[in-house]
């Protein structure tokens, strides 16, 4: 009897755990529309590696399904389509949007500003993600950084940059406030989706692009119609892409399941800037191969661009005090950051590239 009396006990509390299991863990479906395409099985890949591990981290009940941008809205919508709750979330880059505001772009790349190692720094342990979450609420969204591409390169040309002289009137593809900087020594910048940039620069619509680095402008086909590869990257150190959620729908979430979206972003960007260390030097080895060549900007480029980039910071911080102060908290950590890196990393860097050329 005894025995039997404590099986029962048993049984019941199983009973009784179930259902409120069911009211801890509910079956959301949520929709999140990307800003890039298939093609691009990186970026696009990053949103959809996400959506996978959110789903394992709350086994199947919270399921996240990415739309490539066009099927629900264009690339450069994915915000907009947020703000407003047509669909629940986006993966983006911030930079997009910055005709919304230029604050947006400093969640993820800035001319001569963060490396990738700092961006994620500050974003953690600098107060960046707090910062820009307060910026977020203004617009009903919520984001985190889900993905990073490591140091961009200059861009595609058709012809040789040798001197500033040749930008003046020069129509290129750069995002972000790239764009700004450049259209202050001459260049003519054009916002261009991901997805419509080949075509744009194949007609002639543009002579110029800056996209991500070798292994997705391989994948876009620049190399079949500009031939000169420039660096460094000024524009973009490093950029963060971000999974971007509504509020509203956020707030509604279970704990656990922001912890689960929490873990899988962190995930995400890792995985995503470990198979660009992966892929970049295999593309830039068959893209010099197909007779691609390799120039860096001359000096007084980058030394015009970092001038006309000082330009703008100042503009836009004397007129809008929230990118002033997000870019002060950036600024500080950098030149922190620097006194630190050039004695540890960039030291190991130049110890090792030295060896490696006398061997």
């Amino acid at each position: 009897m005894r025995r039997r009396h404590i099986f029962t006990a048993g049984a019941g509390s199983a009973l009784l755990a179930a259902p409120a299991l069911a009211q801890t863990a509910p079956a959301i479906r949520w929709r999140m529309t990307s800003s890039f395409t298939r093609t691009l099985d990186i970026t696009y890949g990053a949103g959809e590696y996400f959506c996978r591990q959110v789903a394992a981290l709350t086994d199947g009940q919270f399921q996240i399904t990415q739309f490539p941008a066009g099927e629900l809205v264009g690339g450069f919508q994915a915000l907009d389509a947020v703000q407003s709750g047509s669909v629940d979330a986006a993966y983006t880059g911030l930079l997009f949007a910055i005709g919304k505001d230029p604050t947006f772009a400093l969640g993820a790349a800035t001319p001569f500003m963060l490396n990738p190692r700092q961006q994620h720094a500050w974003c953690y342990f600098g107060g960046g993600n707090a910062m820009l979450n307060e910026f977020l609420k203004g617009y009903n969204m919520l984001a985190l950084p889900c993905g990073q591409t490591g140091n961009q390169w200059g861009g595609w040309f058709r012809e040789p940059i040798r001197d500033l002289a040749q930008m003046h009137g020069l129509k290129m593809r750069v995002a972000g406030l790239a764009g700004t900087v450049m259209q202050k020594v001459g260049v003519v910048p054009q916002q261009i989706p991901p997805g419509d940039i080949y075509p744009a620069l194949e007609r002639g619509v543009i002579d110029a692009v800056e996209y991500i680095g070798p292994y997705d402008d391989e994948k876009l086909g620049l190399n079949r119609v500009a031939k000169n590869y420039c660096y460094p990257g000024w524009g973009e150190g490093g950029t963060v892409f971000h999974a971007v959620f509504n509020q509203a729908k956020w707030a509604e979430l279970p704990a656990r399941y922001k912890v689960a979206i929490e873990t899988a972003a962190q995930a995400a960007t890792l995985n995503m800037m470990a198979e660009y260390d992966a892929k970049n030097p295999e593309a830039l080895r068959r893209l010099v191969a197909s007779g691609v060549t390799l120039r860096a900007f001359p000096n007084d480029v980058i030394d015009a661009l970092y001038r006309a980039t000082q330009e703008v910071y100042a503009e836009i911080s004397a007129r809008n005090p929230t990118f002033k102060a997000v870019l002060e908290s950036q600024t500080a950590f950098r030149d922190l950051n620097y006194q630190y890196h050039q004695v540890a990393d960039f030291q190991f860097d130049a110890m090792m590239l030295r060896l490696r050329r006398r061997n």
